[in-house]
């Protein structure tokens, strides 16, 4: 997987933002050996997904699929949380998954 960042656009509102998110959530947190990317990624997806934070999602399903999580797996967590987290929260999430796997077979 590539290192990921916080989009550089974003520096020029908020320096700082973009500065701790690539320091500490991106280059210590995400490197951190305890749970492997595939592992965190499905930790990240659920909790977005959990709390309707469908702006960052999309960009999150991409980075679990570059990780190891299949589409098969997101749906099922997607369909798992859908009890816990409520109906609606789900089923926004699966259709950005089912968008980003469409764009990815075309």
């Amino acid at each position: 997987m590539a290192k990921q960042s916080a989009p550089q656009e974003l520096a020029q509102i908020a320096p700082k933002l973009v500065e701790v998110t690539n320091e500490v959530l991106f280059g210590d947190v995400w490197e951190r050996a305890e749970l492997s990317p595939r592992d965190r990624s499905l930790v990240t997806v659920s909790v977005l997904a959990a709390l309707y934070r469908s702006e960052q999602l999309p960009y999150h399903l991409g980075v679990a699929l570059e990780n190891g999580l299949t589409v098969e797996e997101l749906s099922e967590a997607i369909t798992h949380l859908a009890f816990y987290a409520g109906w609606p929260n789900a089923m926004t999430a699966i259709n950005q998954l089912k968008q980003i796997d469409d764009e990815r077979a075309a």
